[in-house]
């Protein structure tokens, strides 16, 4: 009887979390912030629960009686797990991009594939201009995203309605010329453009995505760039 305990128990303590719990967890939260919760999942650390509520991570116990807010780091391999668990909450689907909308450049055969949404006062976003400058065999889809000062958005306006938009981008971002266009072409594609930036909750510029839906925000190492896409399968352009 007792061995037949301890085996139920530690079946009990080994199985994993119940959809009820998660449930649970994410009912009772949702109580205490007074917003939606769009998953709950249980984690192998401590007996917390992931949250992933209004575009962020937040841990808690299955009586939510705290909530930790930060990253959380494996002890063993010292990866961050939260970091690389918001690059998959925060993935989305390439190929429903509106392309459109975005500045597009093709570079060699433009296989690989990546999309930004970047400023054109954002000086992290000219770093990257420079760094994507380098590629090869690539096709880039930039999404002018003037969310820093009206100037950006005048910047924006005045790059679209050039007749060659991508050399007006070029020229601002990576030599510094700014653009000579009176932007009073038909802008509605970088008005379109920043409310789906909104929409896909993209809060800083530079933002990448690579062809498999993956996010990446910030201005990240052109050897990074080029790992990630060697690593992706082409997406439909």
């Amino acid at each position: 009887m007792y061995k037949t305990l301890v085996t139920i128990a530690l079946v009990l303590a080994l199985s994993p979390p119940t959809r009820a719990d998660e449930a649970s967890v994410k009912k009772a939260l949702e109580g205490k912030l007074g917003a939606p919760v769009t998953s709950v999942t249980k984690t192998p650390y401590l007996g917390l629960y992931e949250v992933y509520t209004d575009g962020q991570i937040v841990y808690t116990d299955e009586k939510v009686s705290a909530l930790l807010v930060g990253s959380l780091i494996d002890g063993k391999t010292m990866k961050n797990v939260t970091s690389e668990r918001m690059q998959k909450l925060t993935a989305i689907k390439f190929s429903e991009l509106p392309l459109a909308l975005a500045v597009k450049q093709v570079r060699g055969d433009g296989k690989r594939v990546l999309a930004t949404f970047e400023d054109p006062n954002c000086g992290y976003c000219k770093k990257l201009a420079k760094d994507i400058a380098k590629l090869d065999n690539v096709t880039i889809y930039t999404f002018l995203y003037p969310i820093l000062s009206p100037d950006s958005l005048e910047k924006s306006n005045q790059i679209w309605c050039s007749a060659d938009k991508a050399k007006a981008w070029n020229d601002w971002m990576v030599d510094g010329k700014a653009p000579t266009g009176k932007g009073d072409c038909d802008t509605a594609a970088v008005k379109k453009s920043v409310e789906l930036g909104r929409k896909l909750a993209i809060n800083g510029t530079p933002t990448i995505f690579f062809g498999d839906g993956e996010r990446i925000p910030g201005a990240v190492p052109l050897a990074k760039i080029e790992q990630k896409l060697a690593q992706t399968p082409a997406a439909v352009k």
